[in-house]
């Protein structure tokens, strides 16, 4: 199972970071995590084969995790050639299907019908989604906004969970338990602490509850990162912590 941090950013324009994805690939699964502006172009800048990718999944739908999610499935019809014929299931939370309909309101009607088969699917927490192979996709519901949801993805012994956005949630540490890796939002400074988001030291609060083998942080707000992040961390979390940046993979 190989993890790659596309997008490491937020809604604020950054020189190094564009918005939320991230891209998990197992088997023959290759699994896009959030869909936020400047991913698309980022996998072509970083060399990752955009064209390949078979599902996606949305973690809930602010605009920094989902605004280039029409350029993707536009690309895979007119940007390239020949065009896509393989199968794509966007999953996402309740509420996903009324998305692409407003999205499609706006783009066209292209966005439901692209081509090729495109399905999307809801995910409710109680299912355990089957993708080829070995490999399961579930979502637990986290505080941030009503439809949020984080995800965890199944290999075999292996086992990545992804917070999307959220704020302190035990549910979500107890959901996450012994993961070998926690991909974790880290959004603010405590001089900015809000509920909806996590800082430094309730993410390592968060990792130390869940138990995770290692803890790699992402979404940062350009203020969290004049603290030091490691130290923060370290004051709630003893296992090893990774500060992603566009385009850093990891393989377990």
């Amino acid at each position: 199972m190989k993890l790659t941090t596309v997008g490491t950013g937020t809604a604020a324009p950054h020189a190094s970071r564009v918005s939320a994805a991230h891209l998990v690939e197992a088997g023959g699964v290759r699994l896009l995590l959030d869909c936020g502006s400047g991913a698309v172009h980022r996998m072509a800048q970083l060399g990752i084969d955009w064209s390949g990718i078979t599902h996606v999944a949305l973690s809930h739908f602010h605009t920094d995790h989902i605004a280039d999610l029409p350029l993707l499935v536009m690309a895979w019809k007119w940007g390239q050639l020949p065009a896509r014929a393989e199968p794509v299931t966007l999953y996402g939370p309740p509420g996903t299907g009324a998305l692409l309909e407003r999205m499609a309101a706006v783009h066209g009607a292209w966005l439901l019908a692209p081509g090729y088969p495109f399905t999307v699917r809801e995910v409710t927490a109680d299912e355990v989604v089957r993708l080829p192979g070995d490999v399961t996709l579930q979502s637990c519901a986290v505080p941030h906004t009503t439809e949020s949801v984080a995800y965890s993805i199944s290999e075999g012994m292996r086992r990545v969970v992804y917070t999307g956005d959220t704020g302190v949630s035990d549910t979500l540490a107890d959901w996450a338990a012994g993961c070998d890796l926690l991909l974790a939002e880290c959004s603010l400074p405590d001089a900015m602490a809000m509920r909806e988001h996590l800082t430094p030291r309730q993410v390592g609060a968060l990792a130390a509850r869940a138990r995770a083998r290692q803890l790699v942080c992402t979404h940062f707000y350009p203020p969290v990162e004049a603290v030091d992040i490691l130290a923060e961390v370290a004051e709630q979390y003893a296992g090893p912590c990774t500060l992603a940046v566009d385009g850093w993979s990891i393989t377990l």
